[in-house]
């Protein structure tokens, strides 16, 4: 049987069903459903296997013979076409957008907070690299990337963006997408730097000074954000599990929050007293959610229910005279104090409890620590009475200034 013509193909493709060889291992095909298209036969690994090379509407009879020829000198080669097809079907990540999203994936069933790489990512990494293609990443790229971050002023975040950038482009080696990573040759120097241990506490001179200027500014600086604060330094929770907390876990006859495992950055629920002090405040939030189920719901159109995990570090940055992504920067409200983060506030609440007297193993179950060592192991008791004193005292220290 000779070859087909252009002229039998265009008459076969109205016709009736049915294979038509063209040679080679090339085939016509017109199916029974579906539209007529190029098919290949061949050989591999004594297996008998066909494969689709396109539509007849995509192909003319010459390219198709083209195509069909190319993929039969990689059998000579010893490359299975079919299962090279396959692969490059499923070959989907071409640009570091694609191969964060494939390590995301990753992440979700290792991390416990897989949202902390994703955000850096979204914020600090994909705006200046993530279209740029695979093949083309090079080092320049990553130093564009830490150049940027050290510019708004982030040593923590360049470091933390570098440390994502090399697991990110090592999981791109695993799948054998990259030959080299470029972040590897680069180091904390590059970044941040070194970081230095924390231990930024705000005096009571400075709590005051703090809250009369967070009120001086209630344009900027909302009620809520004013509350959160209050409630911060008062009962030592961390900023997510406040910001995020959900009425359904306070219970406010028993003026309690029951703040859940699943919540919990320890992994360990715990009940907290909540004071009288701190009742009129979570009494005022309860009427301000207005039937929303977080105490802190957004108040701006966003895809979080509750207030985001960003904005009470932004509002007091911009007490300081600083607001992300602004030319023009407000003016610096808190020029005679030294800035400080959510995190701090933390970090006072426990310092405040150590400087009235309460016991160290009480003072890190105010915080949910858990106990270290062989008292960890066989204390069991939860010292509620005990935190509820302290936070007791505590609150009255702080009701007049707040």
């Amino acid at each position: 049987m000779g070859k087909l013509t252009a002229k039998e193909i265009e008459a076969k493709a109205k016709g009736k069903v049915g294979r038509f060889a063209d040679g080679d291992g090339l085939y016509f095909v017109v199916p029974k459903s579906g539209k007529p298209h190029w098919m290949l036969r061949f050989t591999s690994n004594q297996k008998r296997k066909e494969m689709t090379l396109a539509k007849y509407t995509d192909l003319s009879l010459a390219d198709a013979r083209v195509t069909a020829s190319l993929k039969m000198q990689q059998l000579r080669l010893g490359i299975d076409p079919l299962l090279e097809k396959r692969r490059s079907e499923q070959g989907t990540i071409k640009i570091v957008d694609d191969l964060f999203a494939d390590w995301q994936e990753s992440n979700i069933k290792r991390l416990k907070h897989p949202s902390i790489p994703a955000r850096v990512y979204r914020k600090d990494i994909a705006p200046i690299i993530g279209e740029i293609k695979l093949d083309s990443i090079n080092a320049r790229d990553i130093r564009q990337v830490l150049v940027s971050i050290n510019h708004s002023g982030r040593p923590t975040i360049a470091n933390d963006a570098l440390g994502y950038c090399k697991q990110l482009f090592n999981h791109g080696i695993k799948l054998d997408l990259l030959s080299a990573n470029p972040a590897s040759a680069f180091s904390v120097t590059d970044a941040g730097g070194i970081e230095k241990s924390k231990d930024r506490m705000l005096s009571i001179e400075e709590l005051k000074f703090f809250f009369e200027k967070a009120r001086e500014n209630r344009d900027s600086f909302s009620r809520d954000n004013y509350l959160a604060c209050a409630l911060l330094v008062t009962l030592g929770v961390r900023k997510s599990e406040l910001a995020e907390a959900p009425w359904k876990e306070f219970d406010l006859e028993k003026q309690v929050w029951n703040l859940s495992k699943e919540r919990s950055k320890s992994g360990v629920g715990i009940t907290i007293p909540l004071p009288e002090v701190v009742m009129d405040w979570i009494q005022e939030l309860k009427i301000r959610a207005c039937g929303s189920e977080y105490v802190f719901p957004s108040r701006r159109s966003s895809k979080n229910p509750h207030m985001g995990k960003d904005t009470l570090n932004r509002a007091i940055t911009k007490l300081f005279g600083h607001e992300a992504g602004k030319k023009k920067q407000p003016p610096n409200k808190m020029a005679d104090m030294a800035h400080f983060t959510v995190h701090d506030l933390r970090r006072t609440c426990r310092s405040m409890l150590a400087k009235q007297g309460t016991p160290g193993h009480v003072a890190e179950r105010c915080l949910n620590h858990k106990l270290k060592g062989v008292e960890g192991i066989y204390d069991r008791y939860d010292y509620f009475d005990e935190r509820r004193e302290a936070f007791v005292q505590l609150s009255n220290t702080l009701r007049d200034m707040i």
